[in-house]
């Protein structure tokens, strides 16, 4: 009997604000831009991107291809995204430099 899958979609788990706001926390925590753009997508995707292009002024396929994490995307449209979904974005001291500045 052959394995039955199924396809796992991260957007189908985002029903409340603060599963939204740990899944954007834990997608920014390693810096990394695309994984950054991606979650947005997702959580995009979970909200509704017909709204989102609304609320944004860009096209569905454009806020597709800037959130795949596949793109570039510029900083101008993740910060665009990320308040039309009623976030903003912070630049946080990393945890190990904390340190470093706490001691002198």
């Amino acid at each position: 009997m052959p394995l039955e899958t199924f396809e796992y979609d991260s957007a189908e788990f985002l029903g409340s604000e603060e599963a939204v706001a740990e899944y954007l926390l834990a997608a920014s925590e390693d810096g990394d831009a695309n994984h950054i753009a991606r979650a947005l997508g997702v959580v995009a995707r979970a909200r509704g991107m017909s709204d989102l292009s609304r609320n944004t002024g860009l096209t569905r396929p454009a806020l597709y291809r800037a959130l795949s994490g596949e793109g570039n995307p510029e900083f101008g449209t993740i910060a665009k995204v990320a308040d039309a979904l009623g976030y903003r974005l912070n630049l946080v001291l990393k945890s190990d430099d904390a340190s470093t500045v706490a001691a002198k």
